[in-house]
């Protein structure tokens, strides 16, 4: 065969291979550009995947925490006695008494507060205070009972009087003063809803005898309360050096006349 066919022929079988070997490399190219883009997009799909899902859990987190606490009881900062009931002893078309004790549990000074859905017939004494880390008192409650329309005794009526008690943090000692409450009211809890609840005055029973009790107690306190502070007098500093400012100024005085004597 003449040479220039043999050359033709590996020239064209050299073009040939050639032609298959730059295919093949462009197709590994892009073969090797797709599945990059593949990895790089399921990579993102993985990534956004896994953000939605910590998202979802931090909101789910923060719902279960939010339900569980409304779930849970507030924590009171008032210890009452008794905890839920005001006891009248009933007597229709009069005015009667009744007492609750109230003790501040917490460590820092708590205001309290009361209020009734009938303070045209209903009052308290005190209205309200400022209670020191672990001071009680006894508040006097009063009420008057409207006698029934068919003259009856009716001790099983349920009175439509509520009374609520609420508590207010405050910073140490103050005056007490019913606005402070409605300028804090964010801060203010509800205590307790008081039902009434009438008793026989005629009936001896143990909530009757515990009521004349902290009624005794109510008014023993209010007359300590009325009373002037206790003089503690003359005071005392370090190893019983007491000062007199009267005594001293009478020394010194007498002191100044023992001097003009001697100089005459």
């Amino acid at each position: 065969m003449p040479f220039w066919q043999t050359s033709n022929g590996n020239g064209n079988a050299a073009s040939s291979s050639t032609t298959t070997t730059s295919s093949s490399s462009t197709s590994s190219s892009s073969m090797s550009s797709n599945n990059s883009n593949g990895n790089n997009g399921c990579q993102q799909n993985q990534s956004n995947q896994l953000g939605e899902t910590r998202s979802s859990l931090y909101y789910s987190t923060n719902a279960v925490s939010f339900v569980t606490k409304s779930l849970l009881p507030t924590r009171r900062r008032l210890r009452l006695d008794p905890p839920n009931k005001l006891f009248f002893p009933y007597e229709p078309g009069k005015q009667v008494r009744s007492a609750i004790g109230i003790k501040n549990t917490c460590k820092y000074h708590v205001a309290f507060k009361f209020q009734t859905t009938a303070p045209k017939s209903c009052y308290m004494r005190p209205p309200g205070a400022i209670l020191a880390p672990g001071e009680s008192l006894t508040a006097t409650v009063f009420k008057f009972v409207e006698p029934p329309e068919n003259n009856e005794r009716q001790l099983d009526q349920k009175s439509r009087v509520k009374f609520k008690i609420m508590s207010l943090k405050v910073k140490g000692e103050m005056e007490y003063v019913p606005e402070m409450f409605d300028e804090q009211k964010d801060q203010v809890a509800v205590e307790q809803i008081l039902r009434v609840i009438f008793l026989d005055p005629e009936c001896p029973s143990p909530a009757l005898e515990k009521l004349k009790r902290q009624l005794a107690e109510a008014e023993a306190e209010l007359e300590a309360r009325k009373k002037p502070p206790e003089d503690a007098g003359p005071r005392v500093v370090n190893e019983g050096l007491v000062i007199d400012e009267w005594k001293e100024r009478r020394e010194r005085y007498l002191a100044r006349q023992q001097v003009e004597v001697d100089s005459v």
